[in-house]
């Protein structure tokens, strides 16, 4: 199954985004703090995120010295997530593998546009009331 990491030191982003991604049918998303503890989940698991939604300005480990680490990192595969940083800052910079950025407050559409591009469509299923009515007639 196709899933999202994402690395975000502020709490509530990393909820309120978590929990927008999963509302909006992408079922598998994982979130942690900061650089360090992403390259260790990333290490860990046994099967990579389709993306990985990165915060540049955060402790431990930072997003760009967490973009470094992913780029010289043995794994042909880990190097070829992509990458989408978030952040509040203007300043823009060629980063190996960040394949765009997004600026907080996020655009929740945008958001969503992009982590259907590399995580594919998500299957909804209907809203609650809008099964067809079923039309009765006496006879």
């Amino acid at each position: 199954m196709k899933s999202i990491l994402v690395v975000e030191d502020d709490r509530a982003i990393r909820e309120t985004v978590v929990d927008l991604l999963k509302d909006e049918g992408f079922s598998n998303v994982t979130a942690v703090r900061h650089g360090r503890e992403a390259l260790n989940f990333l290490e860990a698991t046994a099967t990579l995120p389709s993306l990985i939604l990165l915060d540049l300005m955060m402790p431990v480990m930072d997003g760009e010295s967490f973009l470094r680490a992913m780029q010289a990192h043995p794994s042909v595969e880990l190097r070829a997530v992509p990458v989408i940083v978030l952040t509040a800052s203007r300043r823009r910079t060629q980063l190996p593998g960040c394949v765009t950025w997004l600026d907080k407050p996020i655009d929740i559409e945008r958001l969503l546009q992009l982590c259907t591009k590399y995580v594919g469509p998500v299957e909804r299923a209907a809203p609650l009331g809008s099964e067809p009515a079923t039309s009765t007639t006496a006879g």
